[in-house]
């Protein structure tokens, strides 16, 4: 699967979005070792502490079907009716990425289909703590 096709899954991911509180909705592609692809998208919660990111539904999506090898995920947000913008992972996605995917390797894509950015996980978690830092 090329990077521009990856784009395009989370672009039908964020379809899927549930966002009645923030109206911004993102959709994620996850490409596994094996050349599956997981979606996911945001989910809220009036609540709010619940709500999910789409990189993580994507991940936890993957991961509870068996998959462990992870190559690359495409991201896209924007809006409710609006243009797609770039948008970061938050904080929390980055480490469950760290969890998962090898930092030098795994690759993020961030955009829209026409112009998107290709980052390492290294890049956007210098210094992230990982299941290495754990082994003695």
């Amino acid at each position: 699967m090329t990077d521009l096709e990856l784009m395009f899954e989370a672009a039908e991911a964020r379809k899927a979005a549930y966002t009645p509180y923030s109206h911004f909705q993102v959709g994620a592609a996850l490409l596994t070792a094996e050349g599956r692809v997981y979606r996911g998208c945001n989910i809220e919660n009036a609540a709010y502490t619940p709500t999910n990111c789409a990189e993580r539904t994507a991940i936890f999506k993957a991961v509870s079907e068996g998959e462990r090898h992870f190559e690359t995920i495409a991201v896209v947000a924007g809006k409710e009716g609006e243009e797609l913008t770039f948008t970061s992972p938050c904080g929390v996605c980055r480490q469950v990425m760290m969890e998962f995917c090898d930092p030098e390797t795994f690759r993020i894509l961030l955009g829209t289909p026409e112009n998107f950015h290709v980052f390492t996980l290294k890049e956007m978690l210098p210094e992230g703590f990982g299941p290495l830092d754990l082994q003695a």
